[in-house]
């Protein structure tokens, strides 16, 4: 214990060494990285500790991803723009999306953004649900600012040709990508969740649903969860983040279309949850899968009643550590659990310690650690992002155990 305290006290200058260095980004020039600040420590031994300065430049940035080009694209709600910046934060390009929320990448580099598209519809002027598709690889070169915008995904004539009032209520929320190097058909499939009013629109069950889209924008279903009470189409209730098991640095993504989401339906106790997708004899389906707390490992676990208030965004770390990350926008806080839904992070080996240490953070204000509804997250190099979107930042916090 002594041992880790003196390290922890003394490799401030050991970590200013490492982040001087720079690092490799995908087109490989070097990024200088001398902007960075050494980090101030929290008194827990293992804990997020913020790595300074924050991020600016930002209204309201509510959602952000981390491409597979090694470059961070940011969503500031406020002036409705995709900011593109690169590792060190220096702004690259902005480009104005119309209502956007929530941005993904895939594996072609290509940009979805969830978004609104006024139209017009009997002629009354509404502003409707989108999912715009932006190619980063166009021919005036690659690049936010040039890249070429394929046809939107307007709410609702993906899947019908006629409109109703309610249609204009409806609302796109967050997109995840899921990888399948086995099948080009499957690859860069990607889910949406949705909310609205209908409770079975055109006979295809709620709006509150995750639907899933073909790697060209084409609708396939809505999502459809099996339990041991039956098939459900209303799973999906207060449907807000996903998250997928594809995610950078992966090279290979994972064979999977199993993902995360979040709900802030306030009747339901378990507000982030696991979906499994699986093939059989008998057909396809999607199942919840339900991780039990283990109180010998951690005192606090992901499926907890009612652990979470608002739990707007997640992000699930692609580089083997399987961390899940949730932001609670009403409690002001940013929450880290492992991959079979433990709260905390695995002891070290050699230090004796059974139980995971609880890492979850934050508290209401414009600290270094505090949050005013933190939103968008995303995982990359071992930092992790945080969209603190009342503050008008993006934060920045790396695990004391990951500085070496």
């Amino acid at each position: 214990m002594k041992h880790l305290l003196f390290y922890l006290r003394w490799m401030g200058p050991l970590c200013l060494l490492w982040m001087t260095m720079g690092c490799e980004d995908y087109f490989g020039e070097k990024t200088n990285l001398d902007f960075i600040e050494v980090p101030e420590y929290s008194d827990r031994e293992i804990a997020y500790v913020p790595i300074q300065p924050a991020l600016t430049g930002f209204v309201e940035p509510v959602d952000l991803c981390i491409g597979y080009d090694q470059l961070f694209y940011v969503v500031d709600r406020a002036t409705e723009e995709v900011v593109c910046l690169d590792e060190s934060g220096r702004e690259l390009a902005r480009r104005f999306v119309q209502g956007a929320r929530a941005v993904a990448q895939d594996r072609r580099f290509d940009l979805l953004v969830a978004g609104t598209k006024t139209d017009t519809v009997g002629g009354v002027v509404y502003d409707l649900a989108c999912i715009y598709r932006l190619r980063l690889t166009g021919q005036g070169g690659y690049g936010l600012e040039a890249a070429e915008s394929l046809p939107p995904i307007v709410h609702p004539f993906y899947f019908k040709s006629t409109f109703s009032s309610g249609d204009a209520l409806v609302e796109f929320h967050d997109i995840a990508v899921s990888g399948d190097n086995g099948n080009a058909q499957l690859n860069n499939q990607f889910y949406v969740s949705r909310t609205g009013p209908s409770a079975n629109n055109a006979g295809l069950g709620p709006d509150d649903a995750v639907l899933l889209f073909d790697n060209e924008g084409a609708f396939i279903s809505p999502v459809l969860v099996t339990t041991s009470s039956g098939q459900f189409n209303d799973y999906f209730r207060g449907a807000a983040g996903l998250a997928s098991l594809t995610q950078p640095p992966q090279i290979s993504a994972r064979s999977t279309r199993d993902f995360w989401f979040t709900s802030t339906d306030e009747n339901n106790f378990f507000k982030v949850q696991y979906i499994e997708y699986s093939e059989s004899e008998f057909g396809a389906e999607f199942r919840p899968q339900i991780f039990p707390p283990d109180t010998t490992l951690s005192s606090r676990a992901l499926y907890d009643p009612n652990r979470f208030a608002e739990p707007l965004h997640l992000t699930y770390a692609g580089d083997g550590t399987n961390y899940l990350f949730v932001s609670d926008a009403a409690r002001d806080s940013v929450y880290q659990f492992s991959g079979n839904g433990l709260e905390g992070v695995a002891p070290p080996p050699g230090s004796g310690e059974k139980k995971y240490a609880l890492a979850s953070f934050g508290g209401s204000g414009a600290g270094p650690t505090q949050f005013n509804r933190p939103m968008g997250l995303a995982y990359w190099n071992q930092i992790l992002y945080v969209c603190d979107s009342g503050n008008g930042r993006i934060l920045r916090f790396k695990l004391t155990l990951d500085f070496d």
